[in-house]
């Protein structure tokens, strides 16, 4: 093994993980203090991550994450300080539907699923009439108090005993499997649905705080989500330009170690390993590999995360013959009692202008996996071109011939938040306290969305350089 690579005396910052929290995270370093050396070390060939364009009919299209929280700025304030201010772009529609019950009906107003009007969702059909009748009884029951370990019970617990199973079945699990490609019976309801949380801290029924909650929504104006022309995945390129750091690709970290007062990482290859030292270190990488990384310096740590499960997903782009009259609406969502294979659908040229522009097809991206359904994911990539055809052929009545189609697998791409999350973060972030100068971040924690794995990366860095600030104040 070489001897640890030392490219000059200025104190080190190592990330591992080049995703999107890791590059946050490398940002904020670089911006705050200029004498630091920040090296990033990403095992794939690109850094990104879940940011990925793919080009389908000439059209460059977001393979992975295809849109940013608006209303959340961490993210959409970065890709400004990045120099993509002027490329940001807003939905040219957001309403979406459900294929429900034999049809695609326009979805009603929700929050996460938590009807905010009844008469819309009579009216929009997805919900049976019986369905609705069960949920009017929440107005005979006990008011709803708050109090409860919400990150102890399941999403589709609370939200059945107040509204019904089928609210959670046809509204809710399709939302929530749009997220996390994981299940309403197995997700934590204060870590995997905050704004369901919410609801039952605000009381006195979910459907009354709903429609309050809605109706503030409303009142604020301004597009929900953002995006970038050309795709989310500029992003990543952008960061590093604007940056200036060190972005290692190819350079897996097989090895973690305390070395007198500094961290070795061993990167590479047994055959051709090598060492660099660090004054700290910034894990943004998935569950199980910080883990295997953690366990020597941090046991119980390392414990904690390998317990944490991922849900497989791919994206299946296909590009369609543009017909007359083009579907209405941004796309569509699957509940799982429906029995398909996919589990959304997005007509990127209706939802993104930039899209529509770049060819005369009509592009769609398919959403296909569920935790712990990973089986349908086994099938070759023709064959889930096929049965992602087939379904829009029924949903929506697009036919081919098939322009083009491209299939992007994400394996162990979504932590599945399982009852207890937050408890399990908790404990993790207490027990790295004793853990010098090194700092987690990424989806694995506090939110899998982009805007939540920049605040992230941001407080790791934040963390890193009090800790750093520290150490230079009670060295002799």
């Amino acid at each position: 093994m070489p001897a640890p690579s030392e490219s000059s005396s200025r104190r080190r910052v190592a990330v591992v993980g080049g995703g999107i929290a890791g590059l946050a995270a490398a940002h904020a370093l670089a911006r705050a203090d200029d004498d630091l050396d920040v090296v990033v070390l990403e095992s794939m060939p690109r850094p990104g991550g879940k940011l990925r364009v793919s080009e389908v009919a000439g059209a460059p299209v977001d393979a992975g994450a295809e849109s940013m929280l608006n209303a959340r700025r961490e993210v959409v304030d970065l890709a400004r300080e990045v120099g993509l201010g002027d490329e940001l772009v807003y939905p040219a529609t957001t309403s979406a539907a459900i294929w429900s019950r034999g049809a695609v009906r326009p979805m009603p107003p929700t929050v996460l699923g938590i009807p905010a009007d009844l008469a819309a969702l009579v009216r929009s059909g997805i919900v049976s009439t019986r369905g609705v009748a069960r949920a009017r009884l929440e107005s005979a029951l006990p008011r709803l108090r708050s109090g409860a370990d919400l990150d102890a019970v399941s999403v589709a617990a609370v939200v059945s005993k107040r509204l019904g199973r089928e609210v959670v079945d046809r509204l809710v699990e399709p939302l929530l499997g749009g997220v996390y490609a994981g299940h309403a019976d197995r997700l934590s309801l204060r870590a995997a649905a905050p704004q369901i949380a919410a609801l039952v801290d605000a009381g006195p029924s979910l459907l009354a705080a709903a429609r309050v909650s809605r109706r503030r929504a409303e009142s604020t104006g301004g597009p929900v989500f953002a995006g970038i022309r050309g795709g989310v995945a500029r992003l990543a390129d952008a960061i590093v330009a604007a940056s200036g750091v060190t972005v290692r690709t190819g350079a897996p970290v097989r090895e973690l170690h305390r070395v007198d007062d500094r961290w070795r990482l061993v990167i590479g290859s047994t055959r051709d390993a090598e060492a660099l030292d660090a004054d700290a270190v910034i894990l943004a990488t998935p569950a199980a590999p910080t883990a295997r990384l953690l366990g020597d310096a941090a046991p119980q740590v390392a414990y904690e995360l390998r317990r944490i499960e991922y849900a497989s997903m791919a994206i299946v782009t296909l590009a369609f013959p543009r017909p007359e009259e083009p579907p209405v609406g941004s796309g569509f969502l699957v509940p799982p009692v429906e029995g398909k294979t996919i589990k959304a659908a997005t007509y990127s040229g209706s939802k993104w202008s930039w899209v529509a522009e770049a060819t005369d097809a009509l592009i769609v991206r398919a959403s296909i996996g569920r935790h712990g359904e990973e089986r349908v994911l086994q099938r070759d990539d023709c064959e889930l071109v096929e049965a992602a055809a087939a379904d829009l052929r029924d949903a929506a009545g697009l036919h081919g011939p098939l322009i083009d189609a491209r299939v992007t697998r994400w394996g162990g791409a979504l932590p599945q938040y399982a009852l207890g999350h937050r408890a399990r973060v908790d404990r993790i972030r207490s027990a790295m306290t004793s853990v010098p100068r090194v700092e987690l971040c990424g989806a694995a924690y506090d939110g899998i969305g982009l805007a939540a794995c920049v605040a992230d990366g941001t407080r790791a860095a934040d963390r890193v350089l009090a800790a750093l600030r520290s150490q230079r104040t009670m060295a002799p």
